[in-house]
């Protein structure tokens, strides 16, 4: 469960704010989109690799 305290003169948009952002880190929308259809290992496999070989190829035009 997560808990928000709520300081002395602030607004509601800005807890809330703060709690969509902690929300987002435990990742459990992401979990709950990644259960809603089965992934064989492989292909999950394969996407992270695809994610790896993308991202390095960023890092390498940066540097250039």
């Amino acid at each position: 469960m997560i808990m928000i305290n709520i300081k002395d003169g602030e607004s509601l948009d800005k807890a809330l704010k703060r709690f969509k952002k902690k929300f987002e880190k435990t990742g459990v929308l992401r979990e709950l989109r990644s259960r809603q259809a089965y992934e064989k290992k492989s292909v999950t496999r394969r996407t992270e690799v695809k994610k790896a070989v993308y991202i390095q190829g960023l890092n390498q035009e940066g540097t250039i």
